[in-house]
């Protein structure tokens, strides 16, 4: 099983204390080391980062966080859009894998951080009120754009990493950070003629892999099969600064 980079001074952490917990318990009555062990477990476990590779036609845009869609709400105007988009909310658990990944290819217009309260990220406010990060993405030409996804802490999850910034190429999957320990991650979609959303609420998503929208493209960006080559979405980026 491959870890996040990200989550490697919590699981060292975790490692020292848990582990030496444990010990001292299993030395005095050893099913007392079983609690330190299983939280460990959960530990690393959380910071799983799975390789994973997307086949994706012209148009289709794919979903940036595992969990569940718990919002798909239109929108009469968007500030960044420049008029009518679509937003899907995901929710992740704690269970859930928590790499962000790109929904589409572009470049990187922006990154906007934002201080905020740590609702539990299934309440509907929380995209409003909680501590977010931003990233604009405008597309290559075939598809429309911009496109933006939000990453929003929860009532857990106290530190939001992105590692990308304004100039930043991008392709559709790739790894662009992490949300700490449960949270919620929104794409905002212009809702043109031809919008069509592929799920549902109450579907599990899985990021790089679960298409979530399909637009309408030019003519010349659909290949002769009507596909777009496979994607390897396991390419790693290295942070900035």
């Amino acid at each position: 099983m491959t870890i996040a980079r990200e989550g490697i001074r919590e699981i060292a952490v975790a490692t020292l204390v848990l582990w030496a917990c444990g010990a001292i318990g299993g030395w005095l009555y050893w099913p007392l080391s079983i609690p330190f062990v299983a939280v460990w477990l959960f530990v690393v476990a959380f910071f799983r980062d799975p390789t994973r590779v997307g086949v994706y036609s012209p148009g289709e845009l794919c979903s940036p966080a595992d969990g569940t869609v718990t919002e798909i709400t239109p929108l009469d105007s968007h500030e960044v859009i420049g008029g009518p988009a679509t937003r899907i909310g995901i929710f992740l658990s704690l269970f859930n894998v928590h790499i962000n990944r790109m929904p589409c290819g572009g470049t990187v217009r922006s990154t906007t951080y934002r201080k905020g309260e740590f609702l539990d990220a299934r309440h509907p406010e929380s995209g409003k009120r909680n501590e977010a990060n931003t990233v604009v993405l405008d597309t290559h030409g075939e598809l429309p754009g911009p496109v933006v996804v939000t990453q929003v802490a929860g009532l857990v999850a106290r530190r939001i990493i992105c590692h990308v910034q304004a100039g930043d190429s991008v392709t559709i999957g790739e790894r662009f950070g992490l949300i700490k320990f449960g949270s919620r991650t929104e794409l905002i979609v212009p809702r043109l003629e031809g919008t069509e959303i592929v799920v549902r609420l109450g579907d599990g998503v899985k990021a790089g892999l679960t298409v979530l929208v399909r637009q309408r493209v030019k003519p010349e960006a659909t290949s002769p099969e009507g596909r777009a080559k496979t994607v390897p979405s396991d390419g790693k980026r290295v942070a900035k600064g």
